[in-house]
């Protein structure tokens, strides 16, 4: 089956650098307003281990679509005014939740966002032109709902290929399980790996971060859970159970004994690797593999 037009149209959209004056304007004022802090990573969804704007947008989403479909039913203009106000009011927080996402993306990324932006600004704007129309009793109010319809149905065609085409939002360690073979697995001899020195390690196609004090070796996936950053990379602060590592893409941080997540945009946890030493090798395995 051939690939659809509109597909290899978004494909030109990833590399359009002509939108790259606007992105750049859009995410500093973003970033100036949202610096790294708890609302920022509540916004992010770290709370909840997955980004909170998909389900954010159902709301607004699902309040619009019902207020189209009311206005071809007699007797419910009243009811669709509500949805629409109620539409408009939740877009304040979808809106929120995206520009934080948003914010810490590849430029690809951020160039179809920002097109996928803009189309649901445009959606917004005609809903409230819609809701003023229908609270002044003007005509045109079912015209720009359909309108904004329209212009909702296109963000959420490129909200789509964001998420899944450009694996926005994605776990980017998820297959880090299905990867690992079975049981303890050889690693390092203990002598290989140097003292407070992050290091990458493979077993088989799995990159690893490594990190040692002493006698005491954490091992987590060295790929970042937002973006796959090389965490090895990073910045190591801490000791002991404190020791995390910020990825140097865009400053996830993440436990280096417990793999969770300290710092978004990163909302899903590095994949953690039991580790035993014995005669000096180095050994390790998924938890509650050995």
């Amino acid at each position: 089956m051939k690939t659809l037009k509109a597909v290899k149209t978004l494909g030109k959209l990833e590399e359009m650098t002509a939108l790259d004056p606007v992105v750049d304007i859009v995410r500093r004022a973003v970033r100036k307003v949202l610096r790294p802090s708890t609302a920022k990573d509540l916004l992010h969804g770290v709370p909840m281990g997955h980004p909170a704007h998909p389900f954010l947008v159902q709301l607004p989403t699902g309040a619009f679509a019902c207020a189209v479909l009311l206005d071809a039913v007699p007797g419910t203009e009243r009811a669709a005014r509500v949805l629409i106000a109620t539409g408009l009011a939740a877009v304040v927080p979808a809106v929120a939740t995206g520009l934080t996402d948003w914010s810490d993306l590849h430029p690809q990324q951020q160039r179809v966002g920002l097109v996928h932006a803009g189309a649901n600004v445009l959606a917004t704007g005609c809903f409230a032109m819609s809701l003023a129309a229908r609270l002044s009793a003007r005509e045109g109010g079912k015209t720009w709902a359909l309108a904004g319809l329209a212009a909702l149905g296109g963000g959420g065609f490129l909200g789509g290929h964001l998420s899944f085409r450009l694996a926005s939002g994605a776990n980017h360690v998820e297959a880090v399980p299905h990867q690992v073979p079975a049981g303890w697995n050889h690693l390092a001899l203990l002598e290989e790996i140097p003292e407070k020195e992050a290091q990458r390690r493979t077993l088989g196609l799995v990159p690893l971060m490594v990190w040692r004090e002493g006698a005491t070796v954490r091992v987590i996936s060295d790929e970042c859970s937002h973006l796959s950053g090389p965490l090895h990379e990073g910045t190591v602060s801490g000791s002991g159970l404190d020791a995390c590592v910020r990825c140097p893409w865009h400053a996830s941080e993440f436990s280096l004994a417990t793999g969770e997540v300290l710092r978004g945009p990163a909302t899903s946890p590095a994949a953690l690797f039991q580790v035993r030493v014995s005669d000096g090798r180095v050994e390790v395995c998924l938890p509650g593999a050995g």
